[in-house]
């Protein structure tokens, strides 16, 4: 890598990454609780949610002061210097309020709008997945041991691919999203729904997925790992031509990625 400033912003969100991590892995209180709730009165937020993104945030600003933020905990200022850190301190909360593994702490950096940087943490999994624009995408720890280059799987045809996806915490988009689960399910080998769409697009990117779609992603959830996705050689988008946004991200090998979002396109599996 040769742009010391992707070198930078890399280092320190692995950095980053990795304490958030660990606080939340190591601190996690026997008896968490909700603190507060979003979008429905299941969207539900924990204060571990809370210390991990203050925990990133003061990091960060300590570093680079003039770089500005988005976060899902209410993290939001400009800066002044190009610089913007997209954060998700706890990607799969309801997983972690129960237990379950399934979770992940991301850190993206922008530069004027695009993504350069991408960060997730996996802590439960000892796993690291990151990259930078244009230099390629890469796993450390757990099943990687000291690191190896992510490429995502080579295509199948699409009634033989293993798709994921997640769902919406309010009950008639989560319903609409149920029906379109029900018709693609017999079209695929089969559907996942782990619970996290940072490690779902890293899983595509690892190839343990041929494709990941949602409804109604956030720009941290999706922010590192679409950038971690597209360097591991898997295609992302939204609905046809379109990005990847809120409405609708798709994330799949190529040869599964045009099919599948044909599909949800004609099953209206977006929102505007």
């Amino acid at each position: 890598m040769t742009d010391p400033l992707l070198s930078e912003l890399l280092d320190l969100a692995l950095d980053v990454a990795r304490r958030a991590g660990a606080l939340l892995r190591d601190g996690r209180p026997a008896d968490l609780g909700v603190a507060a709730t979003k979008s429905s009165p299941v969207d539900v937020v924990t204060e571990m949610d809370i210390a991990a993104e203050k925990l990133i945030t003061g990091f960060l600003s300590e570093r680079r002061p003039d770089d500005g933020f988005l976060g899902e905990e209410g993290a939001s200022s400009e800066g002044s210097s190009g610089i913007r850190w997209v954060i998700d301190p706890l990607d799969g909360t309801v997983n972690y309020l129960y237990g379950l593994p399934t979770w992940a702490v991301s850190v993206a950096a922008e530069r004027d709008g695009e993504r350069i940087v991408g960060v997730v943490e996996v802590p439960m999994r000892g796993e690291t997945y990151h990259a930078v624009l244009d230099g390629g995408a890469y796993a450390k720890g757990g099943a990687y041991g000291e690191g190896a280059r992510l490429r995502c799987r080579p295509a199948p045809p699409l009634d033989q691919a293993l798709v994921s996806t997640g769902f919406n915490y309010v009950a008639d988009v989560r319903a609409h999203q149920a029906d379109v689960a029900r018709v693609l399910i017999p079209r695929l080998r089969d559907i996942r729904r782990g619970g996290s769409a940072a490690i779902d697009l890293c899983d595509v990117a690892a190839g343990r997925l041929d494709g990941y779609y949602e409804r109604g992603l956030h720009p941290w959830d999706l922010a590192a790992g679409d950038l971690i996705a597209r360097e591991a050689g898997a295609l992302t988008g939204g609905r046809p031509g379109q990005s990847a946004d809120g409405g609708l991200t798709v994330a799949a090998s190529p040869g599964v990625f045009e099919p599948l979002q044909a599909l949800l396109e004609e099953l209206g599996a977006w929102h505007d």
